[in-house]
């Protein structure tokens, strides 16, 4: 059975910063492919940031780029997104989600390409 924990989800103050966890347990650190999702009330759920296996290829939702970022250790089966410089329309409850299925053309965007997901954190920027 795979599990995904978020953790570090809180209140700040706009302009400060939060680092999300993602512990992942029940097999092999080795998914294809690690992300971050978001979603505000009323809102459909976002693609915030990925990052595959190799731990260098990333990418990220353009409102974010230059303050958040995503990177794993695999040897704490722990993936993270550091959020840095936040603003109140960051107020959201954030999802870690994971892709086990094989190979490398899929649409990181696109919260149907995960397989898991957390249950989720808040994050509430206040202004």
């Amino acid at each position: 059975q795979v599990q995904l924990v978020e953790s570090g989800g809180g209140l700040v103050q706009a302009g400060g910063s939060l680092r999300l966890s993602c512990a992942a347990s029940g097999r092999s650190f080795s998914y294809n492919a690690m992300g971050w999702f978001r979603q505000a009330p009323g809102k459909e759920r976002e693609f915030v940031a990925f990052i595959r296996r190799d731990g260098v290829t990333t990418d990220y939702k353009d409102s974010v780029k230059g303050r958040f970022t995503i990177s794993r250790d695999n040897a704490r089966n722990t993936v993270y997104l550091q959020m840095d410089s936040l603003k109140p329309e960051d107020t959201a409850v954030y999802y870690c989600a994971a892709r086990t299925r094989g190979g490398t053309n899929f649409d990181a965007v696109n919260p149907r390409a995960y397989d898991y997901w957390g249950q989720g954190t808040q994050v509430t920027v206040a202004s």
